[in-house]
């Protein structure tokens, strides 16, 4: 979900990140869509060599995506290929949240997987041979101690899939044919209401990723030497396209042009995102539930975190009570639980339905979790903005589901009726609530204003609400910098420490709003 201030804010930050010129070019593509060479040149009015340049830095830093489309040719002419690009705005929008990834990595290895995280981070897209050179650069110590540090903090970044082999450069999306159009067209109906709708940036992605068996596979030199060749064991049971995927990298890997000297590597930003998500589930449980219920609930992220293969998960797979357990108890505040404790702590989840129990089974009801939570943020958002009379009357609209009457609505929340169309009125100005009106006829004609909240319009507009303070954040923080910079040439000007100290309250903020831009766009 794209907004209007969610592109001005994406600009802002490879403003800047990058400059000027780079994001001109960034916001041609957030705006115009997936675009060639030419046409990016014509909307911007750049020359050619300036829209490369700049491309190739937003490519580098894993913000834009060039895809080849393979059209059919007229008239029994061959194919027609046409390279386009397309901006990824979820990286862009990422770029902020670098000190997150950060913190997490710092929590659960050491401060060598840290540094290279953060050059990975800086840069982008790196080799190994680039890291080793820019560890060496920095460093007193002997080659061999830096290259052997380097490589198992490259190793543990790579177990803990918080980094990534880089995408297929240009990859070749082949536009469906008349009769493949008819024929999806002709399927059955319950297959299209269940199946999502999938944009042209999911089918690029999609078509440049490594194969799942290849995104963290480290390969040298040494290794494909010793193989001599393709390994045909395991190519029976993949589908056409991962085959085609393996068979182009490992016969890179034949040639030697794969060791892990000049493969690319990139930050994994799927994997640190899901761990985010997993974190703002047990805080919002936390409100809910007490410690023992949240040592579990962590336990069953923590078992079930490898098997999920989308960041949007909706239900974790389903785990044993022993299995659960089992998980409990690595860690150490869990061996102070019970067996029955952690029994009771899900049937705590239960209700309300954090956790789903099936035939002796629980998995984790992530859809459930976070709508609370995105339920709970709008809700504070409507008491701060409206007061607590408007806030009683959007709840129980929410909670509904449903369209209620004004006078419907005033006696269930115990709110004057004078009042109530006004407050209701505002809301629905806002776009807070759907209105509709329900003209009677009879003897005497009469007209009802029925309410409801719409969630999808309500999402979109709150996120763009959120954008557009983000935006405004942003803007203010690199003001208060300016200032700061400027105070550093005169000594021993005071003002110098309270704009440091509202710089820093400013970028905390910002960090607090990403969490819930996180909350309605990411997770």
């Amino acid at each position: 979900m794209v907004t209007q201030y969610g592109i001005k804010y994406a600009v802002n930050l490879i403003t800047t990140h990058f400059g000027d010129l780079v994001a001109k070019v960034c916001e041609c593509l957030l705006r115009k869509g997936p675009l060639n060479l030419q046409a990016i040149v014509r909307f911007t009015e750049l020359t050619s060599s300036q829209v490369k340049n700049s491309l190739l830095v937003l490519i580098q830093h894993n913000c834009v995506q060039a895809f080849v489309l393979e059209q059919p040719g007229d008239h029994g002419d061959g194919a027609k290929l046409n390279t386009q690009y397309i901006t990824l705005f979820n990286n862009i929008i990422h770029r902020w949240r670098f000190p997150k990834f950060l913190t997490i990595v710092s929590q659960k290895l050491d401060k060598q997987c840290v540094e290279l995280l953060e050059a990975l981070l800086l840069h982008g897209r790196l080799t190994l041979k680039q890291m080793s050179d820019r560890a060496k650069s920095g460093q007193n110590e002997g080659d061999d101690a830096i290259l052997d540090a380097v490589r198992e903090a490259f190793i543990k970044l790579r177990n803990a899939h918080f980094i990534e082999r880089c995408p297929a450069s240009e990859p070749v999306l082949t536009k469906p044919t008349e009769e493949e159009a008819s024929a999806r067209k002709r399927g059955p109906k319950s297959a299209k209401i269940l199946e999502e709708k999938e944009t042209l940036e999911q089918r690029v992605l999609e078509a440049a990723a490594p194969p799942e068996a290849l995104r963290f596979l480290i390969v040298t030199q040494t290794e494909c030497a010793a193989d001599g060749g393709k390994d045909e064991s395991n190519s029976s049971g993949m589908a056409p396209g991962e085959k085609r995927k393996r068979d182009a990298l490992e016969s890179e890997t034949e040639c030697g042009t794969t060791d892990d000297q000049v493969v690319l590597w990139r930050a994994n930003f799927e994997e640190f995102i899901r761990r985010l998500r997993h974190k703002a589930c047990i805080e919002n449980v936390r409100a809910h539930l007490d410690d023992g219920a949240i040592i579990v609930l962590g336990a069953m992220l923590e078992a079930t975190r490898g098997a999920e293969k989308k960041v949007k998960t909706e239900n974790s797979v389903p785990l044993s009570l022993n299995s659960i357990y089992e998980e409990v108890i690595k860690s150490e505040e869990g061996r102070n639980i019970t067996f029955d404790r952690v029994r009771a702590s899900l049937v705590q989840l239960s209700c309300p339905p954090f956790v789903k129990a099936v035939n002796e089974s629980y998995s984790i009801d992530f859809k459930k979790i976070i709508e609370l939570a995105q339920n709970e943020e709008v809700e504070s958002i409507v008491l701060k903005r409206y007061g607590r009379d408007a806030y009683r009357m959007f709840r129980l609209l929410l909670n509904s589901g449903r369209l209620l009457e004004t006078d419907k609505i005033a006696d269930t929340t115990f709110v004057e009726k004078k009042d109530t169309p006004k407050i209701l009125y505002k809301l629905w100005k806002d776009d807070y609530l759907h209105m509709e009106k329900l003209q009677l006829t009879g003897v005497r004609q009469s007209q009802f204003l029925l309410w409801k909240v719409n969630k999808n319009t309500l999402q979109e507009h709150v996120l763009d609400e959120m954008f557009h303070a983000a935006l405004n954040l942003s803007l203010r923080v690199a003001h208060e910098l300016e200032q700061e910079k400027e105070l550093l040439n005169i000594p021993q000007d005071k003002r110098v420490n309270r704009l440091r100290k509202v710089r820093l309250l400013l970028e905390s903020s910002h960090m607090k709003l990403d969490d819930a831009i996180m909350l309605f766009h990411d997770f």
